[in-house]
């Protein structure tokens, strides 16, 4: 697929030119900047899934993980030709489709991998994603948390899958046909966010405010939505660890495995067992639930 030579790669006939391939970007846990790209250009398959055709942030940082780092949403000049851009609301976003784009942004070392949660050119969800943000640092409760999140949804007719954020999160994702609106789904994240919390007032709560939360975990319905953006599913995470933002089975789950055990070193030989667990789910019929919450 790829062959070095002198500080370059090519790549699908695309050269690049790789600096600094000794630098660590994970200092931790060991991770050069050549290591990072290997590891990028195996999670192609999948990252690539969740950011193709989508307005996509970064994160970067240029002295590795834990130095200063800054948002890039506008595309890093000079561009090279092989990579997409558009324009959204005055902002020049790189479209990463394929594994030139990857690397090319690997090697200026972004980090993170932040896209849209609608396509280019539509406002329309591409899945729906609940967001489960503890309070705390370490949160040991965050898997119980999930679980009672996914066994509501099952409750009503729908299958999802968690996932880590790689930070302290999870993330539960339901696939979804085109055309459900991001304020439908806002309104089925809060009534789904309403019953948890009122069921389980010492674990979840709404409050947007973090001072006010206390030592709950924020169930947030609102970050999904137009304009905003989550971790994707296999985006690496500048945490300790070089954390990837994984997607899980239930069982994990209930066996309350945790958000730092899937990163850079072993995150490659777990999807060749599990594939993409996310794409294996059929999209959901959330316009049933949509529906009954317009009739009550």
């Amino acid at each position: 697929m790829a062959h070095t030579i002198k500080g370059t790669i090519t790549i699908n006939g695309m050269e690049l030119t790789v600096t600094n391939p000794d630098k660590l970007l994970w200092p931790d846990a060991g991770v050069t900047k050549a290591i990072y790209l290997q590891k990028l250009a195996a999670l192609a398959p999948y990252l690539l899934t969740y950011t193709r055709n989508r307005l996509l942030t970064t994160i970067r940082y240029p002295h590795g993980a834990g130095g200063q780092f800054f948002y890039q949403k506008n595309a890093p000049e000079p561009v090279p030709e092989f990579v997409r851009t558009e324009m959204h609301d005055g902002i020049r976003y790189v479209v990463m489709d394929n594994l030139p784009d990857l690397l090319w942004l690997g090697n200026l070392a972004a980090l993170e991998f932040h896209p849209s949660l609608h396509a280019v050119g539509s406002h329309l969800p591409c899945e729906w994603m609940i967001d489960l943000d503890p309070s705390q640092e370490e949160e040991p409760r965050i898997m119980q948390a999930a679980l009672i999140v996914g066994e509501t949804l099952t409750s009503l007719g729908l299958r999802s899958v968690p996932k880590t954020s790689g930070a302290t999160g999870v993330q539960i994702i339901v696939p979804i046909r085109q055309g459900v609106t991001f304020d439908e789904l806002r309104d089925i994240g809060y009534f789904v966010g309403k019953y948890v919390t009122q069921k389980h007032p010492d674990l979840f709560t709404l409050e947007r405010l973090k001072k006010d939360r206390g030592d709950r975990i924020y169930f947030d319905y609102l970050q999904h939505y137009g304009g905003k953006t989550l971790a994707a599913p296999y985006t690496p995470r500048a945490k300790p660890g070089g954390t990837v933002s994984t997607p899980l089975t239930w069982d994990e789950v209930r066996n309350n495995v945790s958000v730092k055990d899937y990163h850079l070193m072993n995150i490659v030989e777990r999807l060749t067992q599990t594939g993409d667990l996310i794409a294996a789910v059929e999209p959901q019929p959330v316009e049933l639930v949509i529906q009954h919450l317009k009739q009550k």
